[in-house]
């Protein structure tokens, strides 16, 4: 009896040690077919633009091709919701931002999906400031001008955003200014600039990626950025801070990689180590120097908690800015 008992727990063992090793080669030889990369904005964004050199560098890191997929809509939300609810694999993974993975929680009613629960965190990627520029037609030399010109005309100034960091930073510094502004929704940031340089909206703050070059062309004219420190890429715009005096003003938009929770976690792990190699190489980081793009990897479990602090963070800038939910 003592024979059988021992001969039937060494196959069972057997059995459970085939298993387990039949699952281990799968996640090690992972990736086997192409990722599907999701970015939640348009073509040409700032989210684009990153998104689109990190799966580059992390194809060459994975042996696998990334497949970029732009699902532009409801500021991040419609793309977010596409990679929520897909296998959790490690074959379709997310470009968040602080749009879909921080501020959309508190900007609307109902989200389609649990924000805090939907995603497995990958990776952080970087973060840029943004600039707060107006169309030249504007009668606004500097950031106090155009204070001065909304407290003259309550609700009459406009302003443009397509993502949350867009609205959150115009709402937050017409708070802080005691002014009273229009926001105009769009689709997407290159649709908000050209409205921008045509004079259909007065406003606009969006990243570097969008603006600087327009900036630069004398398109349009910039008045301050949104970082505590003037960006090196145009040192001779002010701070909102320095413009207007205030001390507390800041808002910097970020890049990060999510899957959709329930992912193995040496597929996470993989994705991180190709996500942090692509942050310390040379020419990416040269390529977006002038954005003022700031990367800092970390691990999955880092990317986590700066998730949940990201979260409390944009919270408590939508209420102080009185934004209320859609």
């Amino acid at each position: 009896m003592r024979f059988r008992l021992s001969a039937l727990f060494a196959l069972t063992l057997g059995m459970a040690s085939g298993w387990v090793q039949a699952q281990a080669p799968a996640a090690a030889a992972y990736p086997t077919k192409p990722i599907k990369a999701i970015v939640p904005f348009a073509p040409g964004s700032a989210t684009d633009q990153i998104g689109r050199a990190f799966a580059q560098k992390m194809s060459e890191n994975l042996g696998q091709t990334i497949v970029v997929e732009n699902r532009a809509g409801a500021s991040g939300m419609l793309g977010a919701d596409a990679v929520a609810k897909s296998a959790p694999d490690g074959y379709t993974i997310l470009v968040g931002t602080n749009s879909t993975n921080a501020a959309l929680k508190s900007l609307m009613k109902k989200l389609p999906y649990d924000q805090d629960t939907a995603f497995a965190p990958i990776a952080f990627l970087g973060s840029v400031p943004l600039i707060v520029a107006v169309n030249n037609d504007v009668p606004a030399k500097n950031l106090r001008d155009l204070v001065a010109l909304a407290k003259s005309k309550p609700g009459q100034v406009t302003f443009a955003h397509a993502s949350a960091s867009q609205r959150v930073s115009s709402e937050m510094l017409g708070s802080m200014a005691g002014i009273q502004m229009t926001h105009v929704p769009y689709k997407a940031g290159p649709a908000a600039m050209t409205d921008l340089i045509g004079g259909q909206v007065n406003m606009f703050t969006a990243d570097f990626a969008v603006m600087l070059p327009q900036v630069k062309a004398g398109k349009v004219r910039g008045l301050a950025v949104t970082s505590m420190q003037r960006a090196k890429a145009i040192p001779e715009l002010p701070t909102v801070n320095e413009a207007l005096g205030l001390k507390d003003y800041e808002l910097i938009a970020y890049f990060a990689l999510f899957a959709p929770a329930g992912t193995p976690p040496e597929v996470i792990n993989r994705l991180n180590r190709a996500a942090n190699a692509a942050a310390a190489d040379k020419d990416l980081l040269e390529r977006f120097a002038a954005l003022g793009f700031e990367t800092s990897p970390g691990t999955p479990q880092a990317m986590a908690e700066r998730t949940k602090v990201e979260t409390a963070k944009w919270a408590k800038a939508i209420r102080e800015a009185r934004i209320e939910a859609e």
